[in-house]
């Protein structure tokens, strides 16, 4: 989804009659005509440099000050001269020129105009982070003509860098209806999201009703709207909302990403309504080749627990806690599957969940705990977490978790949260933008524009960082605090299961009959084995194409 940096000069059809001007002339429609406004702002500029050049030519010679020529010469033409590279498209070397004359006291008045080109050129060079700071100084400092256009090019920069800090400064200042309709979707889907953030809901669906059908942000809006829907509980909107984005999504692969986000939406939704059926239907709808069925593989489980598909909910744990996911960070689903053989009285295989659960997730805790006793450097948070995800990405399944000092588990479900992403995101285009720079010729990288251009952006890395050290932080702080809750839990959970023994030995002394009929029984395995299915005892291995195809066939031992 990239934005262009094309102002619309006309959103009207220009009518150029044939003959006179009558109710029944011919006309010819001229298409939309764009410009550039670099190229605007630099006939502009030039054309009044060049007039202030003539009339110093005209001031008669007995009124100057006497100065040499060469010096007078580079006085008057540095401006007019660097507009010119500009003109040819020479803008490392135009943008060196400009940045130095920015700081003249002899330009001051045309100061925020060699900045607006200024920033335009950084903007074409691709260093969007770099043009932000020269279109903020052009708002900030008011009262010129150029602020309007300013605040438009603010606007696309943020939007590529995913900069919230400065979309919300550039939404603050803009005129909805002043602003170019070419980018007036981009717009509006910016300020959805921030009503959004602020729990505006019924703003932030009007704002993402206003994105029209054929931009690039329509999808997105799709899926804000139906959030927001689904925040106000107004749940059988929100889920209109999805299907309007799956069926928007139609032609695209049956993987795609925004389709499939749109039916784990629709699936959630329905959760959230207390539909279990309709949701279990919509999460068996997510493909497996995307990595969102991932996730929804233990969603659905709660979705089978709630309907009382108890067996169902067993096959879905037995791909959960296979080896594929044992680099997940999943200590809810263990504590679920213990809860569903307490339902069917299987208090064995009970005891077992629950002794893993402390065997993996008390060392994380305890993980958690020294590691915030020991590191207070939001930096390192963030590095840890990024060198993490980054070992994985190389090594693959099969690493070291030991050798990290952040717990290895809580580090990958953190980077994959949203709050990190924002900020890991908005570090990786920043960081493009320094290679771009370290890409460029010295000469360019060693001029006060250059040097000035690296502070920036190191700077900006840095804050970044700690910015997203600090959440990795807080999410660790929730999830130690997540994790003494659910052992919590975990102790009632066992002190039902070791009432549930209790009860089973007294009724088995008493001589009663307990239940040997499968879970579920009205799924017969008869079923499985006339449609050519074959069955292998499963002692925790994987094949991946069999993640999500094992069945439980296990008996309850309840009494009838």
């Amino acid at each position: 989804m990239r934005r262009f940096g094309l102002i619309l000069i006309s959103l009207l059809l220009i009518e150029v009659p044939f003959s006179n001007q009558s109710s029944g002339a011919p006309v010819i429609e001229l298409p939309i005509v764009e410009v550039d406004p670099l190229s605007v702002a630099l006939d502009d500029l030039l054309e009044q440099e060049n007039s202030t050049l003539l009339a110093q030519r005209n001031v008669k010679k007995s009124k100057r000050r006497r100065i040499p020529r060469s010096k007078q010469r580079s006085n008057s033409r540095d401006l007019a001269e660097a507009l010119i590279l500009a003109k040819k498209g020479e803008y490392k070397k135009a943008s060196i020129r400009l940045f130095q004359l920015s700081h003249v006291p002899r330009y001051r008045d045309k100061a925020m105009q060699i900045r607006y080109i200024l920033g335009l050129m950084l903007y074409k060079m691709q260093l969007n982070q770099i043009s932000a700071f020269q279109f903020i100084n052009v708002v900030s400092k008011g009262n010129n003509k150029y602020v309007r256009q300013s605040l438009e090019k603010l606007s696309l920069a943020a939007d590529y860098l995913g900069d919230d800090t400065l979309l919300n400064y550039a939404m603050s200042k803009i005129d909805i209806d002043k602003f170019p309709k070419v980018h007036r979707d981009m717009l509006f889907y910016r300020i959805g999201q921030i009503q959004l953030r602020n729990h505006q809901y019924l703003n932030a669906t009007r704002s993402f009703d206003r994105v029209g059908q054929d931009s690039n942000y329509y999808s997105r809006a799709l899926y804000d709207k139906a959030m927001a829907y689904a925040y106000e509980d107004k749940t059988q909107r929100a889920i209109q909302e999805f299907e309007k984005l799956v069926d928007y999504r139609a032609d695209r692969k049956v993987n795609d990403t925004v389709r499939v986000a749109g039916i784990v939406g629709k699936a959630r939704t329905y959760y959230q309504a207390g539909k279990w059926d309709e949701s279990i239907d919509a999460y068996r709808d997510v493909p497996k080749d995307n990595e969102l069925w991932h996730d929804t593989l233990f969603e659905s489980s709660w979705a089978y627990l709630r309907a009382g598909r108890f067996r169902s909910a067993l096959s879905n744990f037995l791909s959960l806690h296979s080896d594929y996911y044992e680099n997940y960070y999943l200590p809810e689903s263990l504590l679920l599957r213990a809860i569903v053989y307490l339902y069917i009285c299987k208090y064995d295989e009970m005891e077992k969940v629950l002794t893993l659960y402390t065997k993996i997730y008390k060392p994380v805790y305890q993980d958690i705990r020294s590691y915030l006793k020991t590191v207070r450097d939001p930096m390192k948070y963030y590095n840890d977490v990024a060198i993490v995800e980054e070992d994985v990405r190389k090594i693959g399944g099969k690493i070291d978790k030991a050798k990290y000092g952040i717990p290895f588990l809580v580090a990958r479900k953190i980077y994959k949260m949203g709050e990190f992403q924002s900020s890991f995101q908005y570090i990786k285009k920043v960081e493009s933008e320094l290679d771009r720079i370290k890409q460029m010729d010295t000469y360019w990288q060693n001029s006060a524009i250059g040097k000035y251009s690296v502070k920036i952006i190191n700077n900006r890395i840095k804050k970044a960082k700690q910015k997203a050290g600090r959440v990795v932080r807080d999410q660790l702080l929730a999830t130690k605090n997540e994790l003494f809750d659910l052992f919590e839990q975990k102790g009632f959970i066992r002190f039902e299961m070791l009432k549930g023994k209790k009860e089973y030995l007294k009724k088995r002394m008493a001589g009663k009959t307990l239940s040997d009929v499968q879970v579920d029984e009205d799924n017969e395995r008869d079923y499985y084995v006339q449609n050519g299915y074959e069955y292998w005892p499963f002692r925790g291995e994987y094949w991946l194409d069999e993640i999500g195809n094992y069945h439980y066939v296990g008996t309850q031992s309840c009494e009838q």
